[in-house]
């Protein structure tokens, strides 16, 4: 059941990512997909942390126009090994960098996530970390992977639903789905204090 609140129109993610789309269907929800039009460059002496969650509330902030009444998923991942945020590599070169670092390492990524009621303008907000132990890797190993899966627009260089996972010694944290990039144990209960029960047979009017 949806309990006592008012339904609304429309699921929406606020994003065109095929890996969160995939996700979300796990939950068998109806839901729309809208592309965000943000600026994503982070501000000086920002955390990782305040980066994901303020570019997850933009994100589904910038479509509420569209969807005036409606629950609206904002998410962002960066990739932190240390200090250092690690982006998309975009290149060959920059992706085996990225590996070599992260050999014998550990690489926390942190997702932001948000769930907009854009019919009462009401927020959630969460950062959920996942941690991921590298194995140590040679050079070898790391150009046949790249080689065999390309992995140059994801954070981190690597695909963790795919060869990625021969990459790992573990990994470390409450959800799985985190590490690809949508939180769904966090989503569940954020949709849950909005009324909606993922396991109910009424979702969306």
């Amino acid at each position: 059941m949806l309990g006592q609140y008012k339904v609304v129109d429309t699921l929406v993610l606020a994003s065109t990512s095929p890996f969160r789309r995939e996700l979300l269907a796990k939950l068998c929800l109806p839901f729309e997909c809208a592309a965000p039009d943000i600026d994503e460059s982070p501000i000086a002496g920002e955390k990782p942390s305040e980066l994901v969650a303020r570019l997850a509330e933009q994100k589904a902030k910038a479509v509420a126009h569209h969807y005036p009444n409606s629950l609206i998923i904002g998410s962002d991942q960066v990739a932190v090994l240390g200090e250092q945020m690690l982006g998309k590599p975009g290149s060959h070169a920059r992706a085996t960098q990225q590996l070599q670092q992260a050999s014998g390492k550990c690489i926390t990524f942190l997702t932001g996530l948000s769930l907009y009621n854009s019919e009462n303008d009401t927020l959630q907000t969460d950062v959920v970390p996942f941690s991921v132990y590298f194995r140590e890797l040679s050079e070898n190993q790391i150009e046949n992977y790249l080689q065999k899966e390309q992995p140059y627009h994801c954070a981190g260089s690597f695909k963790s639903e795919g060869l990625g996972i021969s990459l790992f010694e573990k990994l470390e944290g409450e959800d799985p789905n985190t590490l690809i990039g949508l939180p769904l144990i966090r989503l569940i209960q954020m949709l849950e204090k909005e009324g909606v029960e993922v396991l109910s047979n009424t979702f969306f009017s």
